[in-house]
Order: structure tokens, then sequence, then C-alpha cells
């Protein structure tokens, strides 16, 4: 073994230590802890092949995060070839990986990557094959360590996928410059929208314990280029900005800067109220504006590095400055300028809708926020849902992307399935997310995708960003349910590349998290890439929407018509009565799909192109009009929910030939999973179609299966009962 550094003989000697301990551990069943980063042994061929090309690392630097990027290394390469690895010198040796920045490296530094790394910008790397006669080198190349940090998770990305290490020349960078989670954790412990257990933060603790869980948090995003977190519920506690909170936060900080990784906190509007003594929470009122100038200059005391605020304002009961009759654009700003001078941003989510007789909902964001276009301040991102509603199954891409040019905005998805049955359901989401990404805008004409202004493409603005509800919990497993580790996994990947596609993250992800078996890689993608329509079809077909049980959102009722709020009443969506479905949002209807621009709005206003994917979204629809099948539409809305049970009950034979290539405690934990779907999708069909062919008073088609209850039986059971939670026994119909 070559000599190190003295700074680093330590640590490689701990290192090596680590892993020889952890080599001598019998292998037992696997509870999804180590998500993607398992660096399991990898199959013998492939082992032999890396042999060959790494014999010894070097990793310059001796930052925090560069002693991260050093043991990851040492860690995930030792455990996919199944023995330690030597500690090399900074000179070029034959199998050698040497990484570093032209600064700390001398071969980085010789190789003379200052112009192609500049144009990577700080989180770019590269990774590149040198040969010098018969001897080779592999060297990963940025101009700061957290660049380097991405390139040695993108490298062992490489290896964990079996792919070759040989010949390479790897240039990237991430397309969006804030790519983060959104945490909707509440200071008791509990998780909005949360369904893997209780909060990842433990306050009671902090600051003076520090859960191990919350270093393993920050590999997992940084494996995948998440640079921010947002600690706390966007229905925001003033408590989260008191003096001990902020000190708890900055521990958290503390661990996960290594990796890269920002913190940002959720602001009540009215803090200055609940925390300052004053009067009013009024933007314009000079008091206001202080108290929160004092409160970003103490933030950053105790955390230099904070990214900012996130802030849910005049909605669902959120205070705001319209509480003081000022608007979107006084709130923002002021808390903007108080923001400014520490390099921090602001937040503003778009998810604003007023209760008035006669409106869409589905306009309402557009009408509250799009006047205000080029009046936000410089350090003000405007948040916007996928959707003009609220996180569906599927929805169109929300009209704001692309109609305000001169303000920085910024999509949210929802990793967390609130929508798409909780974590009983598989779903995943990078169909949807790319399905929304990759859709026209025509807001500068042809080609002017929601991605391309994602990324600033198409609008050049300064501060890109990108945001996804986490999904994340206490539960050992991290997300309640195995395979829904994917869309944490798949969120990442898309934060980096919106153009990725969902079929080679589905590949990547099972190749790293579950199995090498090629049996078992096809049929676990297939399962993946075909989830989503499954899900829309057995729960919200042809562009139903919004039509779940209320409070919990578990389980469908598409006659809810209690709450004295329409636009919280399924039956305000589907508009359903003996004549046809759907909400019209056309010139005869709403006309909110003036929204769009005109050649999306001409699109979806006609019955002839409207996508049917979208069709009763934007369309009341006669229950027998001749769809482009040729079958009426009641049928073609049967025979949907019926292929969505198929699509299930194919998915657990599916999964049931995989028993032996997959370690058998996740096996089982998947197959109860499944068990679930399929009696939750058969639960949505026969509540569905019992509802709508009371309206209708048209026969199934054949091939779909008849209700097994009366409509009354449905419309009072609860799908939310403990067999849903995943904790009741199975009846001999839906047993293991």
């Amino acid at each position: 073994m070559t000599l190190l550094p003295k700074r680093s003989a330590a640590f490689a000697v701990a290192v090596l230590i680590l892993l020889f301990i952890g080599a001598l551990i019998p292998a037992r069943a696997d509870d999804g802890y180590r998500l993607w980063l398992r660096y399991d042994k990898l199959p013998n061929n492939a082992v032999l092949r890396y042999r060959k090309q790494i014999l010894s690392m070097y990793v310059a630097g001796d930052s925090a995060t560069s002693s991260a990027v050093r043991g990851e290394l040492a860690s995930g390469i030792a455990g996919s070839l199944g023995e330690r690895i030597a500690i090399g010198r900074d000179a070029f040796v034959s199998g050698e990986l040497i990484v570093g920045t032209p600064a700390s490296s001398k071969v980085v530094g010789s190789l003379h990557l200052e112009r192609e790394l500049s144009e990577l910008g700080d989180e770019g790397f590269i990774i590149r094959t040198f040969r010098t006669g018969n001897r080779s080198v592999t060297v990963i190349a940025s101009t700061s360590d957290r660049g380097l940090l991405y390139g040695a998770f993108h490298f062992l990305r490489l290896i964990q996928t079996l792919r070759p290490i040989d010949k390479l020349n790897v240039a990237e960078r991430p397309r969006i410059k804030l790519r983060l989670l959104d945490h909707w954790d509440n200071a008791d412990g509990s998780v909005e929208r949360g369904y893997a257990g209780r909060s990842l933060w433990k306050w009671g603790e902090l600051p003076a314990r520090i859960d191990p869980r919350y270093r393993d948090y920050a590999r997992a995003n940084a494996s995948v280029g998440i640079n921010g977190s947002v600690l706390n519920n966007v229905n925001a506690d003033a408590v989260f900005l008191t003096t001990d909170y902020l000190q708890k936060v900055a521990a958290i900080a503390d661990v996960l800067r290594p990796y890269g990784i920002k913190v940002y906190l959720s602001a009540r509007f009215s803090a200055p109220i609940e925390l300052g003594g004053l009067k009013t929470a009024d933007p314009l009122d000079p008091k206001v504006a202080a108290w929160w100038k004092r409160k970003a200059d103490e933030i950053h005391e105790l955390i230099p590095d904070f990214g900012g605020f996130l802030v849910k304002a005049n909605s669902e009961g959120q205070p705001g400055p319209r509480t003081y009759g000022r608007d979107h654009v006084d709130g923002a700003n002021m808390l903007a300028a108080a923001l400014a001078p520490h390099g921090g941003v602001v937040i503003w989510r778009a998810f604003v809708y007023d209760a008035k007789p006669g409106y869409d909902r589905a306009g309402a964001a557009y009408e509250n926020l799009q006047p205000f276009d080029g009046k936000f301040a410089s350090n003000v991102i405007l948040q916007v849902k996928n959707g003009p509603i609220d996180f569906q199954p599927r929805e169109p891409f929300h009209p704001l992307f692309g109609s305000m040019p001169k303000t920085q905005v910024a999509p949210e998805f929802q990793i967390t399935q609130e929508y798409m049955g909780f974590s009983n359901h598989l779903v995943f989401l990078a169909n949807m997310w790319h399905e929304v990404l990759e859709s026209d805008t025509y807001a500068r004409g042809l080609g002017s995708s929601v991605a391309k202004i994602a990324d600033g493409e198409l609008f050049g603005q300064k501060i890109t960003a990108i945001a996804g509800v986490a999904n994340t919990g206490s539960d050992r497993n991290w997300t309640g349910y195995d395979m829904l580790q994917a869309n944490w996994y798949a969120f990442g990947r898309l934060a980096w590349d919106p153009d990725a596609t969902p079929e080679a993250i589905a590949d990547e992800w099972t190749k790293m998290t579950l199995s090498h078996d090629p049996n078992a890689i096809v049929v676990i993608t297939r399962m993946l890439l075909g989830s989503h329509e499954a899900v829309v079809n057995y729960m919200t077909p042809l562009g139903l929407h919004h039509q779940m049980w209320g409070g919990h959102h578990y389980g469908p009722a598409p006659w809810w018509n209690s709450y004295d709020r329409d636009d919280w009443n399924p039956t305000y969506y589907n508009k359903a009565d003996a004549g046809g479905i759907g909400f019209d949002r056309t010139m005869t209807g709403s006309n909110t799909v003036s929204q769009y621009f005109p050649s999306v709005r001409d699109q979806y206003s006609s019955l002839a192109t409207c996508p049917d994917t979208l069709l009763l979204w934007f369309h009341h629809v006669k229950w027998d009009y001749r769809m482009r099948t040729g079958r009426t539409l009641w049928a073609e809305l049967a025979l949907h929910y019926q292929e969505g049970v198929y699509w299930v009950r194919n998915a657990r034979r599916q999964w049931a030939g995989l028993k032996g290539t997959i370690d058998p405690q996740r096996y089982a934990a998947v197959a109860r999973k499944l068990a679930i779907q399929e009696r939750d999708a058969v639960w949505w069909k026969d509540a569905s179609l019992s509802y709508f062919q009371s309206l209708s008073k048209m026969s199934l088609p054949k091939g779909v299966e008849p209700p097994k209850l009366s409509l009354e039986q449905y419309k009072t059971t609860d799908l939310l009962d403990d067999f849903a939670r995943g904790k009741g026994n199975f009846d001999e119909n839906h047993k293991d």
C-alpha cells in the first residue's frame, strides 16, 4: 500500500477497520434502511472486471466534505467488490482513482481541466479515464468539494448498475440550482400527509443529541443531488423561529452541510405578533419589517449558510399579507429584503384560492398571482404545484408555467402520496413528473416545455428551483413501503436533470436497491413504469380529479357533498348528473382553459382534439358520447376502472414470481402491500361505478366486474380502516 498524507491516514485506517468488521457480520434480511446505497457485493463477473480497474484510491483535501467523499468511496467500492481498497498517492498509478480539484490535487491540476470545469459550475464534475501507455487512471474532478461529492456518487452509481468504467468521459452539472425537499413536519413529531411514521427530526433531543440517521438522510440526498431541506410544515408554527428551535435547526444544519445541503424553514407570516409582541404583521409596517430583519440576522448568526424561508400565505387559513389588505408582492418582498443581505431566498407558494360563488378553483392561482409578474424581488421564487388543483393522480400542467416570464417560477411536486393510496399503493411518480416537465406551454412557441422554464433556459431566470414534498419518516425503511423509496430517488434524479427518462431512473433504482437478477430487473422496472397509469385508471380515469374521501383523502367518495365549501367536495369536480360527467372549463363553462397559450387552449377546448386522459377535466361529456375507440363514454370509463384493477392483479402475480430473487423480508413486505393495493383498487372501481351508474342508468360493458356491495354500503364505509393502514388481517381472498 502506498503512503498517505498524514491528514488522511487516521481516517483511512478507521474506514478499513470498520469495513473489516462489517465483512464479519453475517448476512441478514434487508429492512430497507440502506435505500439505494446498499453497496452489497456485485456478481462475480463484475467484481473481476472492476478489480482490475480500481486498485487504489486517493481523495485530496481535508474538509468535512472531502472526508465524506473519501469515506463513501472507500465503503462503496469495498462493499461492491467484497474487499478493502488501498489508499493511494496523488500520482499516476495503473488502476488508481484520483479525486480532487485543480487546487487540491497535483494530478488534477496537471490535466488543465480548469476551463471545462468552470463551465460546469461549482456543483458540476468530470469523470475521465486517462491512459499512459498500458496504464490508466480515473480522475473525478471539480472546482469544489461539493462537485467532487456528486461525482463520487455518480461513479459509485456506475458500479452499482454494472456500467463499464474503463473508458469514462463524463461531464455533468445540475440543470436546476435549488433542488429541495419540503418536509411537512411539526414540532410535536407528527407529519402532515406523512405515511412513514413520525418526523425524522427529534426536536426534543436536539441540539444535545444528534441522531445518526440525520447523516444517512444527508448521504441519500447528496447521492441524487438534492441540496436543500425545508425542515418544517408549510402550515407553519412560529415556534420554529424561536431561539431555542433555531439552535436545534443549526445542529441539523451542521450535519447536512458536509453533504452540500442547506436548511430552510417554513415561516409563519404572523410570527411578529406571536413572538415579537407586535399588534400587527402588516408587511408595510416598519416595525414588522424591522422584526423580520432582526430575525434574519439572528438566523444567519447561527446558520451562516441558511437557505431562506418557504411561505404559505393566505391559503387554507394561513395568515398572510392579504389579512392586512396588502398583496402577495408586499409580503414576499418584505421578507426578501430581510434575507437579501445574507444571500437568502423567499419561496412563495402559489397554492392560493378563494371560495367565491361560481368560481373555478383550477383558475384561482393564476387569477391571484399572474397580474404580479415582474413585481417580485430578485430573491423571490414563486413555487407552483405541477397542476392547478392539488397533486391529483393526473392534472394538466399549471397555467402559471409560461405565463410569468419575469418571475422566477419553480415546480412543486408531491412525493408523499396524499391522494394516491398513502404508503400502501405502488405508484412510480417519475412518469407523472416527466409528463408535466415535458409538457409544452407554447409560451414562446413550440418547444417551450415546463422543464425549460424550471431550468431557466426559456426566460433566463437567475435563480432556478424545484421542490418535492418528502415522503420520508421514522419508519426503518424511511418511506413506509420499500418500493416508494423509488420516488425519493426519482425526484432527485429529475431535479438534477429534468430530461432524465423514467425508464433509466427505474432501471438504476432497481439495480441499486433490489436485485441484479436479469429477470427481476425486467419485472420490477415494468411494474414501476406501469404503476402510475394503473392508479389513474382505478382512481380518476379520463381526467376525473378530486374524487377522494373527505379529510384524510384515502379511498373513493365521488358522491361527497357535505362540506360548506363547494370546492372541497368531489361532486363540485365531477359534475355528474343524468346527462353526463365532467367539468366544463371551455368558453361554455368556466373558461379557465383561456389561461393557457392559444395552441394549448385550442387543443383542450375541442372534444375532437382534447386528449382522452384530460377529457373530463375540460369537458362535461354525455354518457353516450362516442369516444375514439367507438365505445360510449360510459363504457370507456368503466373499462378504464377495470383495467386499473387488472394491472394490480397482474403485478401481484409478477411479484410472486420473484420469490427467491429478492431478500425474504422485503419480498414479503412488498407482497403484503400489493395485496392491500388490489383490495383498494377493487373498492375504488366498485364504489365509483356504483355512484356513476346510479346517474347514467347504463349497463356495465362486457369485461367489467359488477360491484359486490350496494351504493349505500360504499357511501357509509370509510376505507381507511386498520386493513388499509396495513395493520389488519387479510380475509380469505387477500392472503399473501
